[in-house]
């Protein structure tokens, strides 16, 4: 098959992440280019070496919260355990909280460093890497399986899910990365499930019976059960909302998924550490068979969640949300429904397995089709602009994280379980574009790129540069207008 210009441009933008420069030129078979990382799995080096884990992190969180309790119990060989010596409580109110807040900043300021860290390798990552069709579906996925930052208890996480639970399952069966998310501590904290009781579990039973000593209006009813995981699971994760599920499913679901947590703080208090950031307690499990979406499944404690959600990503309605998803973000906001089926009959025929609906997406013509486009998202923007102008994050990746605040999609804060929406309308509108010409102006300040402008626009855009574009960047007044004339004409603006 000849290959189009085209279908060279469509392959680094519409599945890529923009190109860099001598990107378009190295390319001879976008179709093999696509399916080659695919077989090469996320790129990731050792951009995340030296970051800590969930584990790491929770024992963190351990030791502030010790550290917490040490200043309200007075207990000074429990402060010299956590921190070293901490001088101790004056029995002054006032005193007492800035002696606390002395004694949390090391936390505090090892938490701003990580979170920056993790920042700095995700974009860096993208920036370079040579595998960026793979690398975008990281970030759809972890779009998919959304956590925000705003939700404290979550904050540390969002960054080590997308490492830990999709980057090694990005190219395998769905099942898999779907119980690697919803096992992680950050979807786990972000969704509230390690509050979840069962009200006839153990610990339920002893909650209720305290509460009946101390004459609760409730007779002693736990209240315990959250269903907050096992209705996104649901609604948004699996079925859909349209999926056929009823609310008495969301329930048996989330009765089912009570006892998935993570290790407390007092589970790092003695010799005994976790070596797993997940943690199934039998105690606050609801015993009993759970009845999901017309199958019984038998109590068999974390396998009966497990079996639960193999169950899910195996049901058409999966299939279906799923492809939807994927064809609305690579070919256009309303699929060709033959695509969305083409997709869905391969999830189904394999299992699950990601990687063949990705050479189904490659190989179907809908997705090349020249009118196909999408607009792009504020991060696909920035991280174009990165990649063109092979700009370099370092260890700063601060003025990269405002841009993406003020245009409209912080990293990892989409303020709902629902992530950021993919359709181009929400992100066309006269302050948007004006902010993007904005960012144009800032970015281009940083671009390293040594070639002359034109040429330079010439590689990183191919055919899609047209004549207005070109002939504004002749007439800029430096190169650094020229650059930014690149990154806000409307041909960047576009995954075509």
């Amino acid at each position: 098959m000849q290959t189009s210009s085209n279908d060279l441009t469509v392959a680094v933008n519409r599945f890529g992440l923009g190109a860099k420069p001598g990107e378009l030129a190295s390319v001879h078979d976008p179709r093999a280019w696509l399916n080659a990382q695919i077989a090469h799995g996320s790129d990731d080096g050792n951009a995340f070496a030296g970051l800590p884990g969930s584990l790491d992190y929770l024992r963190d969180e351990a030791r502030l919260v010790a550290t917490r309790r040490v200043f309200k119990q007075g207990d000074r060989g429990r402060r010299a355990y956590m921190f070293g010596a901490v001088p101790p409580a004056t029995g002054n109110g006032q005193a007492n909280a800035a002696e606390l807040k002395r004694a949390l900043e090391p936390y505090r300021r090892e938490e701003r460093k990580d979170l920056l860290a993790e920042a700095a390798a995700r974009y860096r990552v993208a920036t370079v890497t040579d595998t960026p069709f793979v690398e975008r579906l990281v970030h759809f996925w972890s779009n998919h399986f959304a956590v925000s930052v705003d939700k404290r208890p979550a904050r540390l996480f969002a960054a080590p899910m997308e490492r830990e639970a999709i980057r090694p399952h990005v190219a395998g069966r769905f099942a898999d990365m779907l119980l690697a998310v919803e096992t992680h501590p950050a979807m786990l904290l972000y969704l509230d499930n390690v509050r979840s009781v069962g009200p006839d579990s153990r610990l339920g039973r002893r909650i209720a019976m305290r509460l009946a000593r101390k004459g609760d209006r409730d007779k002693g009813s736990a209240g315990g059960l959250n269903e907050n995981l096992g209705r996104e699971a649901m609604e948004l994760h699996t079925v859909g909302v349209d999926g056929g599920y009823t609310q008495a499913d969301v329930t048996e679901f989330s009765r089912a998924l009570t006892g998935w947590s993570i290790p407390f703080p007092r589970d790092f208090a003695n010799d005994r550490q976790p070596d797993s950031a997940f943690a199934f307690r039998a105690n606050a499990h609801e015993p009993g068979a759970r009845r999901v979406m017309g199958r019984t499944f038998p109590e068999e404690g974390f396998e009966q969640g497990k079996a639960i959600l193999e169950f899910l990503a195996r049901q058409p309605a999966t299939a279906k949300h799923l492809s939807l998803k994927l064809a609305q973000h690579f070919v256009s906001d309303d699929p060709p429904r033959s695509l969305v089926d083409r997709l869905v009959k391969s999830y189904l025929q394999h299992d699950t397995d990601l990687a063949a609906v990705y050479r189904t997406l490659i190989a179907s013509p809908e997705a090349w089709e020249p009118d196909a486009r999408k607009f792009r998202t504020p991060q696909d923007f920035v991280i174009a602009a990165l990649r063109a102008g092979q700009i370099e994050l370092d260890d700063n990746p601060q003025p990269a994280l405002a841009l993406l605040a003020n245009l409209g999609e912080p990293v990892f804060d989409p303020r709902s379980p629902a992530g950021f929406t993919d359709d181009s309308a929400n992100w066309v509108d006269p302050d948007a574009l004006w902010k993007r010409v904005q960012a144009a102006e800032a970015l281009s300040a940083r671009v390293a790129q040594g070639d002359p402008p034109l040429a330079w626009a010439r590689d990183v855009l191919g055919p899609r540069l047209d004549d207005d574009t070109a002939q504004a960047i002749r007439r800029a007044e430096s190169t650094r207008q020229a650059h930014a004339t690149l990154f806000a004409c409307p041909a960047f603006q576009w995954r075509a």
